[in-house]
Order: C-alpha cells, then structure tokens, then sequence
C-alpha cells in the first residue's frame, strides 16, 4: 500500500512556514486527494512519490473545505500506482484497519499503525492545526489508532489493504499534546466522489475549483455592535489594502452577499476566482460605510 502514497510539503509563505502531510494516488496522470488543510494556505506544494522517490511540484486542481478534501496535480507525474478501494458503506464497527502516513513529517517510507473501527458517521470539530480556529466535520469513520501529526490525507485500509478513508483527524492529550489513540477518517465513498467532481470541473457551493482567489485581509468574527468579519491584519499591496481596509474595519458583504462572520468572508471569496472584479462594503472604524469595487488577486491554496 505505501507504493501509492505521497509525502507532502506544504510551504506556507505568508507565516514563513511548512506544513508537512501525506495524499494517495488516485490517478494514473499524478492526481492525489489528501486533505485540504494539509495545502490551506501554501504558496508552493511539492510531494515525493513514495513509489520512486521522486519529487514533484503540485498544483491545487480544487478543494472542498466542508470535507477537509482537496486534490492536487504532480507535475510531469505518470504511471504512479494507485490503492485498491473499497465500498466504504460496507465498514462495520470493530473491522481492522492499517492507518499509514507521514508521521511527524519525517518522510521516507510511510508509518503504518494498526487499530479497529469503533464507530461511524461521526461528527467533530477539527481544531486548525495552526490553532487559528476549528472547523465541523460530519459523517466520520472512527477508530482506535495512534494517528499522529503528518498522517493527514493518508490512506485509512482495510485487512485487505483496500482503501476506506482519507486520515483526517486524531485527538490529542492535552496534557504533553501526544496522540490520544483516536483518529477520525473522511470514508473513501465520500472522498473519492469529492475527488471525481473536482477533477471533472463541478463546482458547487462548497467545492472550489482552480487556484484561489485573494482579498489580502486576514479576519476574526466582529465583537462589537457591528456583524460581520472583523479586519485584524492586511497583505499589503493586496485588492484590500489598495481599497482602504485597515485592521478594525468590519466586512458586511461581498457583491451582495451579507458578511456575518469570517467563515462567511472566506466561503463568499471561494465562490470567485483570481482577477473577478467584486463589490465590497464595510464599516470602518469610525463608523462610516464604505464600499469599493476590487479585482481579486491570485491567493494561496485553499
């Protein structure tokens, strides 16, 4: 099963940082689905193909945030093989499993853990793993496996070693912030059918397809009488510094759409891409409203 893994290196150039994660193959031509918070935020992305030991830049070819799924192209990548998969509606509590990954971010030959199901369709809040925030993921398989920090996007297999999860989350004791011996997996049906409409160019409102667009404002939800997306930091030379916006000012809507928190902000400019011209209005620290026309820059990866 490690032949169709790829150790990923997500080079995060707005906070002068990598995130390192792990993806499968699933397409002859370079394609690999891992999970999209192992690529938020990167600026560049490479994977080294555990089958020759080559390493590829990537590309975003979309990503889907309400599923923590992305899938990404390796350029120049071919005749990579591809995991076995299994009918991940078929997987039963107490079934045994094999979660493989990019422990630690050490690269080289994949971890692998063993461990069982101990339940499904379950549902968690993700903490960020920069801590900046959580996100609500639904329809999880559990299992009792020492999933660490890098396994991310990772194969979840069965005893047979055909895929029947993505590794998307594990708990932590927060004691010394060691694995818990818990990990939450996205089921192969739906990652794969996640994967299939990004690579066939559906978008939707919460699958985003190509490279991603930028405002340049990084936001919190407002605290005070005024609703919206809170400014705390702006890119200079972004569409957002050259509108006016400073850190205080509250965002309300994105070409009509109301602004009510910053969850909001992101999915409304997820709906756009790179050089889109949109409307925006906000309140500024003053008070006042104001609105501007911006054309949205090119942004890192989802």
């Amino acid at each position: 099963m490690n032949k169709s893994v790829v150790n990923i290196t997500s080079t995060l150039g707005l906070r002068n940082t990598r995130v390192a994660g792990t993806g499968v193959v699933v397409g002859n031509g370079g394609l690999v689905i891992t999970n999209n918070h192992v690529i938020a935020g990167a600026t560049a992305i490479s994977g080294v193909a555990v089958a020759n030991g080559r390493t590829f830049q990537a590309s975003v070819v979309g990503y889907d945030r309400s599923h923590d799924i992305a899938l990404i192209q390796l350029a120049g990548a071919s005749n990579l093989p591809r995991l076995g998969v299994a009918d991940s509606s078929q997987v039963k509590a107490g079934d045994p499993i094999v979660a493989v990954g990019n422990a630690g971010g050490q690269g080289g030959t994949p971890e692998a853990v063993t461990g069982s199901v101990t339940a499904l369709n379950r549902s968690i809040n993700a903490q960020d793993p920069d801590g900046g925030g959580s996100r609500r993921l639904d329809g999880l398989i559990e299992v009792a496996a020492d999933i660490k920090a890098g396994d991310s996007g990772g194969p979840l297999v069965d005893r047979a070693g055909r895929l029947i999860g993505i590794n998307t989350a594990a708990s932590i004791d927060p004691r010394d912030q060691s694995p818990a011996g818990q990990g939450f997996a996205v089921p192969s049906n739906t990652a794969l059918g996640i994967a299939g409409r990004i690579q066939s160019g559906k978008a939707s409102s919460t699958i985003h397809i190509g490279p991603t667009a930028l405002l340049g404002v990084a936001a919190s939800d407002a605290g005070g009488r005024t609703q919206g997306a809170e400014v705390t930091g702006v890119v200079s030379g972004s569409p957002a510094d050259r509108a006016g916006l400073e850190n205080g000012d509250v965002l309300r809507s994105v070409d009509g759409q109301e602004i009510a928190s910053a969850a909001d902000l992101t999915s409304a400019i997820d709906l756009h891409h790179p050089g889109d011209e949109v409307r925006i209005a906000w309140v500024d620290r003053s008070g006042r409203t104001r609105s501007a026309t911006v054309r949205l820059a090119t942004g890192p990866a989802g």
